[in-house]
């Protein structure tokens, strides 16, 4: 699930936790300088990430930048209104974080089936820039279709194949913008794909939430096949596209964690010779009330191996220390963490007097908190 979800039920879960309304924690007087980018990659070992240059581990520590306060998707306003993703950029740079989660349109950068759209590919180049001038690294998401009126009917008509070739010319363009820029922490093939089950399913969309669609069937029809092989086939075609353009970046794909929803379930896009060409795990992680310990051991299922990021969290179904507690918990095995940022700051939240206000704004007071004390002891900063 990514953003903040119905705002209806964020306000009856919040009522029925109990979520503080306030922090004590103050946003710096200064916001810090941009770094100098250096392109990350996966440690010799395989277990975390490091700067390709200086070797110095890097943790992962961001936010999801998907809609804004209004719902509307960043390229619904990325063109028009330039000053308010600069500004946002900046903000979201004092709030001490070092990575953005961008969510890419599929409807907005294919004009056709065959042909990329040249503005928005300009626009992104943009975005990237303003990325290195900002110092922060950029997870970009691709192939979301969060707003169905937005589909283009011609997308949804095309079978499988053709689908993924679409897939495919969508990657290559979006890789050939990043490929050269430091500022890319990762691809991310999908938000949130998923699979039919025996039957065949008639809609490419799942799950509505709040007005947008954040999870996407990568086929309708298993056609006899099992869902692993699919999986392999679609993860293997996308990065192998990716990788013809740009042979450097992380690639990731970000998934529910079903071991989270149900006892037992195991990975299916990491499971053993599925994810292969993946660099790291990305997992998406609401804790539950209660529960810490049961999401933490749900988590570990997806430790396999490699670095694994969560990368989206909030508490949507707990309280902010809970949220918390399921941070300092993964900590021991977790390289990353991600959570949101709807473009308002701190003190723009505090201003305000209703409920969903304190709870975001009580919850990036905890999360700014955070950041410095997920850093690495000095003796663990270096390969």
């Amino acid at each position: 699930m990514t953003g903040f979800g119905s705002f209806a039920r964020t306000l009856v879960v919040g009522l029925l936790l109990g979520f503080p309304i306030v922090a004590s924690s103050a946003p710096p007087s200064t916001p810090p300088s941009a770094p100098k980018l250096e392109r990350i990659q996966v440690s010799r070992d395989g277990s975390h990430f490091v700067g390709a240059t200086t070797g110095k581990r890097f943790i992962p520590w961001g936010a999801n930048y998907d809609h804004d306060e209004s719902g509307r998707l960043l390229e619904d306003y990325w063109q028009s209104e330039w000053a308010t993703v600069e500004s946002d950029f900046r903000e979201m740079r004092e709030l001490g974080l070092n990575v953005v989660r961008i969510h890419l349109q599929l409807a907005k950068f294919m004009e056709t089936a065959d042909r990329p759209h040249a503005a928005s590919l300009e626009q992104l180049r943009k975005l990237v820039r303003l990325a290195e001038q900002t110092g922060l690294y950029l997870d970009l998401t691709g192939l979301g279709c969060y707003h169905k009126r937005d589909v283009p009917a011609w997308y949804d008509a095309l079978n499988e194949a053709d689908r993924w070739a679409v897939q495919v010319r969508f990657w290559k363009a979006v890789a050939g913008v990043g490929r050269d820029s430091p500022a890319i922490f990762c691809y991310d093939l999908m938000n949130e794909p998923i699979l039919p089950g025996a039957k065949p399913e008639t809609d490419w969309l799942a799950g509505e939430l709040g007005g947008k669609f954040f999870v996407q069937r990568i086929t309708r029809d298993l056609a006899g096949r099992t869902r692993e092989a699919v999986a392999k086939e679609w993860i293997q075609t996308l990065t192998t596209a990716i990788r013809s353009i740009d042979d450097r970046h992380l690639i990731t794909v970000g998934v529910i964690p079903w071991a989270h929803v149900f006892k037992g379930a195991k990975p299916l896009f990491y499971a053993p010779g599925v994810g292969d060409p993946l660099d790291f795990v990305s997992v998406h992680f609401y804790p539950k009330k209660g529960d810490v310990a049961g999401s933490l051991a749900a988590l570990r299922v997806y430790d396999i191996g490699k670095p694994l990021v969560v990368e989206e969290i909030f508490p949507l179904g707990c309280s902010l220390d809970e949220a918390i507690e399921f941070i300092d918990g993964s900590k021991a095995f977790c390289d990353g963490w991600v959570s949101f940022y709807w473009g308002r700051t701190i003190a723009e939240y505090e201003r305000q007097s209703d409920l969903k206000s304190a709870l975001v704004g009580a919850w990036l007071k905890r999360f700014q908190k955070q950041g410095p004390l997920m850093q690495p002891p000095a003796s663990e900063r270096h390969e």
